[in-house]
């Protein structure tokens, strides 16, 4: 079995401080928090980024200042992967916009869905203006795939000859409006994803760790953080993202799944 992959989403779009006063959004704290989770294990870092007033932006210099600081404070270096998505209802202009700051990889999302009480919207318009900008500025795609039907709108994509193999496929399972987080659910994923594809899972909330445990099992790879759930345990707010992906360092190591570097995870992604 190949090495576990780990992405940290160590901020998102929807939370903030009185939620979740450990979740870093500004440039020094998700340095900091990027620091601690390749320590961790994480070879990735998700990153949505603020404003200076704490809300989620998508502006360019917002980026940059995040990637500086996360490259000034990681030894090796991860792998920064940004967010296209945004926080929902974001123009689609200004979720492109960030690609031209070339980063190895960003977040693409395959299809319009509820989200919780609000509409996100992927129109296949949308999708092909994503794709012309991935070819663009040679960035690599990360397949977001939120419900069954995510993946033919991907298969849709590839047959249109937008989108090139290989194909890395993140299942975000369990938020409100979309595909829930059951162990049946990804393993009807898995089977159906298109050849040349690899994967990984994001289990939101309460679902984030036993999806974890199974991916680890079926050979795939893991997103978790303080995006995607900010518990720890019932009733205990985590601490950080470290203490998180720590959490999945050990259970791989435990049933004997070594964890991959960033060095190693640009090979098994075919990272420029």
């Amino acid at each position: 079995m190949e090495k576990l992959i780990i992405t940290a989403a160590i901020t998102g779009a929807e939370l903030n401080k009185k939620i979740c006063p450990a979740l870093p959004t500004t440039p020094e704290e998700q340095a900091q928090a990027s620091k601690d989770s390749i320590e961790a294990g994480a070879s990735i870092i998700h990153l949505h980024v603020r404003d200076e007033q704490d809300n989620p932006s998508q502006k360019l210099e917002h980026f940059q200042r995040s990637v500086d600081a996360i490259k000034k404070s990681c030894s090796p270096t991860p792998i920064i992967q940004f967010s296209t998505g945004g926080a929902v209802g974001e123009k689609m202009e200004n979720r492109i916009a960030s690609l031209a700051l070339k980063p190895e990889m960003a977040s693409f999302n395959l299809g319009t869905m509820n989200f919780g009480e609000d509409i996100f919207v992927n129109t296949f318009a949308d999708m092909r203006a994503l794709a012309a900008a991935f070819k663009k500025h040679n960035v690599v795609p990360e397949f977001e795939i939120y419900d069954a039907g995510h993946i033919d709108n991907l298969k849709k994509l590839i047959k249109e000859k937008w989108v090139e193999p290989p194909y890395h496929c993140q299942f975000v399972l369990g938020v409100p409006g979309a595909m829930a987080g059951d162990i049946s659910g990804l393993v009807y994923l898995v089977e159906h994803l298109p050849e040349n594809s690899t994967w990984g899972v994001a289990g939101i909330g309460r679902f984030e760790l036993p999806l974890a445990v199974h991916a680890i099992l079926m050979g795939g790879n893991v997103r978790v953080g303080l995006e995607d759930n900010i518990y720890y345990k019932k009733g205990q707010l985590a601490s950080s993202n470290a203490e998180l992906i720590s959490r999945i360092s050990r259970i791989a190591k435990e049933v004997g799944r070594d964890i991959a570097s960033p060095h190693e995870t640009k090979k098994l992604l075919n990272l420029p």
